[in-house]
């Protein structure tokens, strides 16, 4: 991939096996029970499975497949949650699965739930969307917080085994955690995000996003200000540090989020912060009226 315009902000602070002997002539400790844990249960109606979504106040995991791929509906499920831990984690999720073509009655009317605004992002095709029943007082109750469309792009690609990372994702909006999912999928396993998510530094990313959106430029625009400003929140961390990328024109936003990971890898500096380890993180990515992506990552040690 050619590298595209980089701006980063120096980097001020970067972030066993045990073997035992065992007495052949001591009892051997009693082995733990194994709990065997029951499969991930799907509904196949939509509004039955967003109200008890609601009421729980849980995630909604929606699947949305392909009339021709029905008959493989179980198969592909199955083998997103394969692993115990995955399954655990289930305990915060509502899952339901659906048909492309599903209708839904809104205001009397039969709509295509596809079709709805609420899953432009999947441009009408098979994937996964997760929406927020769980954070009654964020402005993205009840929106979708992300997808994983199954068609892949120049740089995305649905990978099965990815669908968990979807169910550790720091609470956000569907671009925050859209681009903390692409730099936690990024094949060398970057550490920025493994760390608390910051919802003021998520703010400053979003602000400093939108901006170079508006004004069609990438670039770290009064970063003496927001540096300030930042600095003056964090009693007891260090100076905070920004990486800013934008994409190529006219990607979809998943293929954006990875893009811009792909172009921070290609630089050294960048890369040093983007998988270093910190203490808070905020990621966020908008979209300018030229088709690009502007992406910002704010870090805090």
């Amino acid at each position: 991939m050619t590298l595209k315009f980089l701006q980063l902000v120096p980097v001020l602070c970067l972030g066993l096996i045990a073997a035992f002997a065992v007495n052949s002539s001591a009892a051997e400790p009693a082995a733990k029970p194994t709990v065997a844990l029951a499969a991930p249960k799907w509904s196949a109606d939509y509004s039955v499975a967003a109200r008890e979504a609601q009421a729980e106040q849980k995630m909604l995991l929606v699947h949305f497949y392909s009339p021709s791929q029905a008959g493989a509906i179980a198969a592909n499920e199955s083998r997103w949650f394969a692993d115990a831990r995955a399954i655990a984690k289930l305990d915060h999720f509502k899952l339901v699965h659906v048909s492309t073509d599903a209708k839904i009655d809104i205001n009397g009317q039969p709509t295509t739930l596809l079709g709805h605004p609420a899953f432009a992002s999947l441009a009408s095709g098979a994937g996964i969307a997760v929406v927020d029943f769980a954070h009654k007082s964020a402005s993205y109750y009840g929106s979708t917080v992300s997808i994983l469309p199954f068609a892949g792009g120049k740089y995305y690609h649905f990978q099965p085994e990815r669908v968990s990372v979807l169910l550790d994702l720091p609470a956000g909006t569907l671009t925050q955690r859209s681009m903390v999912y692409a730099v936690r999928v990024h094949p060398e396993a970057p550490a920025s995000t493994f760390c608390e998510s910051c919802p003021m530094l998520e703010q400053e990313a979003q602000a400093q996003s939108q901006l170079q959106a508006d004004i069609l430029k990438q670039g770290h625009h009064n970063w003496d200000s927001r540096f300030q400003r930042i600095s003056a929140q964090l009693t007891g961390y260090s100076s905070p540090t920004e990486v800013v990328a934008e994409s190529w024109p006219n990607q979809d936003m998943m293929d954006s989020c990875v893009d811009c990971v792909a172009s921070w890898r290609q630089s050294p500096g960048h890369w040093s912060a983007v998988s270093g380890r910190h203490r808070l993180f905020g990621y966020d990515i908008r979209r300018g009226r030229n088709g690009i992506w502007y992406g910002t990552g704010i870090f805090a040690n």
